[in-house]
């Protein structure tokens, strides 16, 4: 697929894509959502590919989504247009992915940096979502992921007011995992590469058991990540990151 709105690259174990719509803050339409869901596909078939940096051109993430093709929408319009395929998709993604954040991750935006794993800010961000001042709400899992990470009522006044916050009220959140000076992409790049030295198929489970068991019952939770732990025993990398603590060397892993 030819690319028209979104930019793709790896370099060694580490992959980027940045949205490219700077002259309209990169705001999300169906055509850039569907590409990047193409892209998304492409590193869930890349094995080579560890870990994923998603972020903005010309400083913004993501303005939201475009209003004009969205404003006479009918229901069943609205259901084609929404996003979810394609943020449920980056959610499951076996490997890590980060949002770089800088100034404005609104609407869609900030909803696209919900389905990532780690959010990096940069000191300039702003995070909100303003869908109610539309005659709307967050539509792409902003109800469902939001609460998840800073709390109902905190999610609530987001979200019924519109509000949008700082980089430093998102960090006291739980939003934001870390607030940079400047650019938070190289950030995001170096703590990408880091976790791509990671065991790869013990991290895609461990990611996996963790977002299955938010919300639910801890005994359940407990049960599944009990088996995805034994599974991991017939393993390459388990026989090679043991055996490698023993022998007192690196362990080299091949996600297997």
């Amino acid at each position: 697929m030819e690319y028209r709105n979104i930019l793709v690259s790896c370099e060694d174990a580490v992959c980027r894509i940045v949205l490219n719509r700077p002259k309209v803050l990169n705001a999300l339409n169906r055509e850039t959502v569907s590409e990047l869901h193409d892209a998304v596909r492409g590193v869930q078939d890349n094995r080579e590919v560890r870990a994923l940096v998603i972020s903005g051109s010309g400083n913004n993430f993501a303005a939201g989504a475009d209003i004009a093709p969205m404003a006479e929408l009918s229901p069943a319009q609205a259901r084609e247009f929404c996003f979810n395929d394609a943020f449920n998709a980056l959610e499951d993604l076996p490997v890590p992915v980060i949002a770089a954040i800088s100034g404005f991750a609104l609407g869609g935006g900030l909803e696209l940096a919900l389905a990532c794993d780690f959010r990096i800010c940069a000191a300039d961000a702003k995070l909100g979502s303003p869908e109610i001042k539309l005659g709307i709400f967050p539509g792409a899992g902003g109800t469902q992921r939001l609460p998840k990470l800073v709390g109902a009522s905190r999610a609530k006044e987001m979200i019924f007011l519109g509000r949008n916050i700082d980089a430093r009220t998102a960090l006291a959140y739980g939003l934001c995992d870390r607030v940079v000076e400047g650019d938070p992409v190289p950030e995001a790049v170096a703590f990408a590469a880091r976790l791509s030295s990671m065991a790869p198929v013990a991290l895609a489970n461990a990611k996996r058991v963790i977002n299955y068991g938010i919300g639910r019952d801890v005994k359940q939770g407990v049960k599944y990540e009990e088996d995805a732990w034994v599974d991991l025993f017939a393993t390459e990398d388990q026989k090679e990151g043991m055996r490698a603590f023993l022998e007192k060397r690196k362990p080299v892993f091949r996600g297997k």
